[in-house]
Formats: structure tokens, sequence, C-alpha cells
């Protein structure tokens, strides 16, 4: 899983400096992470990503809407967690992916520019923090 993440951090950051997707990191992406990168594309597509920011200290979060009828947005933060079900079980328990749909789909959002940018106070921002 090292090498994976290894060079899917390394197109995450050549996206990020040209602000655009090629057809061969579509192609190592897709390989990388299958089925739920095409879902973190619809994600992306569908403009279910948003940054949170806290003011004044800048710290964020991203919350991500899920592909289920209910709209759920989850928490989270692309290298590291995410509150939906499938990246307790399917990262964490079962090691079989990784990363879930919404920690890809906050990655190619903010890569390319095409999330949601909402600010609110840290306050605030500790509260959603304080219900993980």
């Amino acid at each position: 899983m090292a090498a994976s993440t290894a060079v899917a951090e390394t197109i995450w950051e050549q996206i990020r400096t040209t602000r655009s997707v090629s057809d061969d990191q579509l192609s190592i992406l897709n390989f990388l992470f299958g089925k739920n990168f095409e879902r973190a594309t619809r994600i992306v597509d569908e403009g279910g990503v948003k940054r949170v920011s806290g003011i004044p200290s800048r710290r964020s979060l991203f919350l991500v809407v899920g592909e289920s009828k209910r709209k759920e947005e989850y928490i989270c933060f692309p290298q590291h967690l995410c509150t939906c079900y499938s990246f307790f079980y399917d990262i964490v328990n079962r090691g079989e992916q990784i990363c879930c749909k919404h920690q890809i789909a906050a990655q190619l959002a903010e890569a390319v520019g095409a999330h949601q940018e909402v600010e609110v106070t840290d306050e605030q921002l500790a509260l959603m923090l304080s219900k993980l």
C-alpha cells in the first residue's frame, strides 16, 4: 500500500500544479482506486465537496456528500480519515482499500479547484469536530 499511496500523492501534486487532469493521470488513478475513483468523480461532478475553513485560524476539513438517497455529508480529512462506514469497514478493519470515495473526491476537488469554500468561526468548526 505504501507504494500505491506514494504514486497517488505524486499524481495529486501534478494535478494541483496544473489544475487539470490528463488521460494518463486518470488511468493511473482509476487503476489505483478502481470503482471508488469513478464514484468520487461523480461526487465532484455533482458539486458534492465543500472545504470548511475556520476563521481566523484557517484550519479546515472537507464535507463530502454521499451517494445514498439521504445525501449525508461526511467529515473528511483526505489523507487521514473519513466518517463514512466504508472507511472504517474497508480501510481500517479489512485493509482492502487505500482510501474511500469521499477522500478521493476531496483530493480531486481540491486539486482541480472544484470544491465550494465555506467559512465558519473557529468555534463552529470545533463544534463540528466534537461530533466525531
